[in-house]
């Protein structure tokens, strides 16, 4: 049995065990164990052996037994990889039922270096940080796409725009650029953290079968009370900024246009400011967070590949801020966040959060794929098309 497992895995930690269980049940079975993270000695035979078995090198821990594959850790995996020792243990070896293993191995020419390998490989080489083993397409599409849907989160931008709406009325660019730029900064550092920590503790946990249900089910919550909110807002529960806590905001965000504050107070006033209201908004976006955490630390990526596509989450993140940003600052402009916006946008992410949830409970497999990572959000984007334009007939009616 080969064994290819990574330092920064805890899925990988968390199987040892039982792995060392199965080598004392079964003395007929050699566990070989490779470590891929701290060197790429073993990368040659990662690849082959996963070529051969016809999946992508990139996921850990990925065990290899038997002409069978297994990517993670988990009750139904460890089943069947228990069922597949006793299996081969019962058969009789002869040649020429050699195991695909070694027949992979043979057919990789030794020149072949590790850069030449196939996309499906998922390597990048950053400078600085060196090679970086990453689930590709599906991942970072799926990252794309999520941080795109939650960076249209209407409490943010009601945020943002009361902000640079008062802002804007000092008539000062560089007031509007220190203000602006500071407060997104802050906010952006304070929500990575956040995902950063609820991502450390669904990596270690997730793969126990009920955390991923609750996950899913959260998912399935927060979706429905979005979708409610189109129709019915400020009726029932809600994940939006509470209203107890918009005077304090108000009071907050005008205190900034105090004259008496400039430069280096300026700057340490607005940080102050952004980090209350990123601790008051994190009910209102919590939600994506969550969901795109379970399905990362799904695929077992962690260290430098989690840091980068977190990375790519906050950019995408304040994309739709940083252009709101960047236009009040060229025209000293800035329109209104009507309540309408508000309930078309949690629509939207309520739709896309519900089709979440549905794929982690009953097909999580479908986020591997990029054609199954565009229906979903594809489809969802119809649905929610459909359902504003229904309902505005129907009103008009």
């Amino acid at each position: 049995m080969y064994v290819f497992w990574s330092e920064t895995c805890p899925h990988c930690i968390n199987q040892k065990p039982f792995l060392r269980e199965l080598e004392q049940r079964y003395p007929e079975l050699t566990v070989d164990e490779r470590e891929i993270s701290r060197t790429r000695e073993h990368h040659r035979l990662f690849i082959g052996l996963a070529l051969a078995h016809g999946i992508d090198p990139g996921s850990v821990p990925t065990i290899f037994l038997g002409g069978k594959a297994w990517i993670g850790d988990g009750p139904d995996i460890r089943r069947e990889i228990e069922a597949t020792v006793q299996s081969e243990i019962a058969q009789v070896a002869t040649e020429a039922q050699r195991a695909p293993e070694a027949a992979a191995i043979e057919a990789i020419p030794e020149q072949r270096p590790v850069s030449a390998v196939p996309p499906a490989a998922r390597n990048l080489d950053i400078p600085l940080l060196g090679s970086v083993n990453l689930s590709v397409q599906p991942v970072v599409l799926t990252t794309a796409l999520i941080a795109l849907i939650d960076g249209l989160n209407p409490c943010s931008l009601w945020v943002l725009a009361l902000l640079l709406g008062l802002v804007i009325h000092s008539g000062s660019r560089g007031r509007i650029a220190l203000v602006g730029i500071t407060f997104l900064t802050t906010t952006a550092l304070i929500y990575g953290a956040f995902i950063a920590g609820v991502f450390s503790v669904l990596n270690y946990v997730l793969y126990l079968t009920w955390v991923q249900w609750l996950v899913a089910a959260f998912a399935l919550t927060f979706g429905l009370v979005n979708i409610k909110d189109y129709f019915w807002f400020r009726t029932g529960p809600s994940f939006t900024i509470a209203e107890s806590h918009k005077p304090g905001i108000y009071k907050g965000i005008r205190g900034l246009m105090d004259r008496r504050l400039t430069g280096l107070s300026l700057l340490v006033a607005t940080i102050v400011m952004a980090a209350g209201i990123a601790l008051v908004e994190l009910p209102c976006t919590a939600g994506f967070p969550v969901v795109w955490s379970g399905i990362v630390a799904d695929q077992n990526i962690a260290g430098l590949a989690f840091l980068l596509l977190l990375g790519i989450y906050l950019l995408i993140y304040l994309l739709i801020e940083l252009v709101v940003f960047v236009a009040a600052l060229v025209t000293l402009r800035m329109g209104r966040f009507e309540e309408s916006h508000g309930r078309v946008l949690k629509l939207v992410g309520g739709l896309i959060m519900v089709a979440l949830a549905l794929v982690l409970a009953l097909n999580p497999e479908l986020m591997n794929d990029v054609g199954g990572t565009l229906l979903v959000f594809a489809g969802s984007l119809l649905l929610a098309g459909m359902i504003i334009l229904a309902h505005r007939r129907f009103a008009a009616a």
